[in-house]
């Protein structure tokens, strides 16, 4: 069989309080069952007794489990709690989020995600982020069926993670540098499409990064709407590829090393920088697109010491050896790695 499959959501609500029509939206999408509102202890404060409310007024009767780990034990347990004939919720940032996308997936159930943040294009695509003993691994689910973004409580979340999401963005221009390269050297399936779809969502952020600012239900609006643009782009890609490269092989390494990892998208915008220097482009635009949107560009803004970030550029080629990027099959040096850090600036 040669046809391929693109999963993608099939409807995508956004605006200010549009959670209050979840009940609504869930009746057009002709859903029926229970239904099992998986959120986090803090988000589901954000708006879980909304949707209760606004499901219930439809006839849909709610089970809510509150999540606090992110691994494959709690992924098991959200599965364990999906009830017969029913669909879930995925209510938070974009760890409950892939839990729940990943859960639904395995229970062979619908699922729409409700992002309680912009933090990243996790929100809409099929990919999901698990953690694992040694960091976390990125996993092919569903798509979620639809997507619920309130912008409002986006906008109300904290900016730090809208500024996480931008920098994910912003990361797209050396993956799609790492995917053409995979593509020339080692004959990688390769989509143009993805790459275009990819391309206008880092290009859209970096274009409008200084109005991007904290308490702007326009703001939020933006970039969820381009945070779904990348993931767009993997769902046509049915891979990572087109939003995840050599920068996310560098967060991952982060994510192995330190005991409480820094926010996703920071720590693969302080890569994307050290990346696009690699490439010998122009990391400059890359630092000062990550400065307008309030994103870290150095460790000591990160929050990580230098030996750590030399230890994450020297080991970061390790985390998928599958996937092939300008750090090679055998990576960097420790003094090539110190050589890109000062150039850059970031140490």
């Amino acid at each position: 069989m040669n046809a391929k499959k693109v999963q993608m959501p099939r409807e995508v609500y956004t605006g200010p309080d549009v959670t209050l029509e979840a009940g609504d939206i869930c009746n057009s999408l002709h859903l029926e069952g229970k239904v099992l509102i998986v959120a986090g202890p803090h988000t589901f404060n954000v708006c879980g007794e909304q949707l209760i409310d606004s499901l219930a007024e439809k006839g849909f009767k709610s089970d809510v489990l509150k999540i606090k780990g992110l691994s494959m034990e709690t992924v098991k347990a959200v599965e364990d709690s999906i009830p017969d004939r029913g669909f879930v919720l995925g209510v938070g940032g974009g760890r409950v989020i892939d839990i729940a996308k990943l859960a639904s997936t395995n229970k062979e159930v619908y699922f729409l995600s409700v992002p309680t943040t912009a933090s990243h294009d996790g929100m809409a695509s099929p990919m999901a982020s698990i953690k694992v003993d040694d960091g976390s691994v990125s996993m092919k689910a569903q798509s979620p069926y639809a997507v619920i973004a309130d912008s409002n409580i986006i906008m109300n979340s904290p900016f730090e993670l809208m500024s996480s999401g931008c920098a994910d963005l912003i990361s797209n221009h050396t993956a799609i540098k790492d995917w053409q390269l995979a593509h020339r050297l080692k004959n990688e399936r390769y989509s143009e499409s993805a790459v275009a779809l990819s391309e206008i969502s880092a290009k859209f952020i970096t274009d409008y990064a200084d109005s991007i600012k904290p308490g702007i239900e326009k703001s939020a609006r933006l970039v969820v709407k381009t945070l779904f643009c990348s993931g767009l782009a993997i769902s046509i890609a049915g891979s990572s590829r087109p939003a995840s490269g050599s920068e996310h092989l560098f967060s991952h390494a982060l994510d192995k090393i330190l005991d409480k990892p820094k926010l996703h998208g920071a720590q693969c915008g302080i890569g994307t920088i050290l990346m696009m220097a690699l490439y010998g482009d122009d990391w400059k635009f890359i630092r000062d697109s990550l400065k307008a949107v309030q994103a870290p560009v150095t460790a000591k803004e990160l929050g990580v010491s230098e030996d750590i970030i030399i230890e994450a550029l020297t080991t970061a080629h390790t985390i998928r050896p599958d996937r092939y990027t300008i750090l090679g099959e055998n990576g960097i040096s420790k003094d090539a790695a110190y050589d890109l850090a000062h150039e850059t600036e970031v140490i």
